[in-house]
């Protein structure tokens, strides 16, 4: 992203204000809030720049090996974007590696995916690892009734006329009745 000279010249001003805080002027805060939405705007262009661009590089993927060049330029684009490539690309880029460009993309990739990977693993350990800091000290647990005590105790057996047997499966569901067949078309021509 880059900035014109009065956007760098508000965004030095705002920085000092933020460093140094003082009354602002109506002019300041004009020219702070009009900066804000001119980067807000190009964040939400960027975005939308992203998703075409993956968007289209799933369309040339698709296509292949038809649009080779078209995808191979996309997915450098991509890349150079920040792009992470997906299996569909290594899978696209591990066909097409006859040609020498693909092949290059393909060890490219790999690098790329083999360090995403790793990334995403070392977060998902240390956020398992590190224990979630404790506000306050364990709280000691009590004995409720109804626990080990209350197994070692003999239980009342219920009365024999409470007991109700187990249905069997063809009471629970009973069979299913089969569809008549529909007459003879003789019949239904006559009828």
């Amino acid at each position: 992203m880059a900035f014109s000279a009065d956007e760098l010249r508000v965004l030095r001003r705002a920085l000092a204000i933020a460093l140094h805080p003082a009354p602002l002027q109506d002019e300041d805060v004009r020219d702070a809030l009009h900066l804000a939405e001119s980067v807000d705007e190009a964040v939400r262009e960027a975005g939308r720049l992203r998703a075409f661009l993956l968007d289209d590089l799933a369309r040339y993927r698709e296509a292949l090996p038809g649009s080779l060049s078209g995808y191979l330029g996309l997915l450098q684009d991509a890349l150079a974007a920040g792009y992470d490539p997906a299996a569909d690309d290594l899978a696209a880029l591990r066909a097409l590696r006859h040609d020498p460009r693909a092949a290059g993309l393909l060890a490219r990739c790999r690098t790329l995916a083999e360090r995403s990977v790793r990334a995403r693993l070392a977060r998902v350990s240390q956020a398992t690892s590190t224990p979630a800091p404790s506000t306050a000290p364990r709280a000691r647990l009590l004995a409720l009734p109804g626990g080990r005590a209350a197994a070692d105790e003999p239980k009342p057996t219920p009365p024999a006329p409470a007991e109700r047997p187990v249905p069997k499966p063809s009471e629970v569901f009973p069979p299913r009745r089969r569809p008549v067949p529909p007459p003879p078309p003789e019949e239904r021509a006559a009828g």
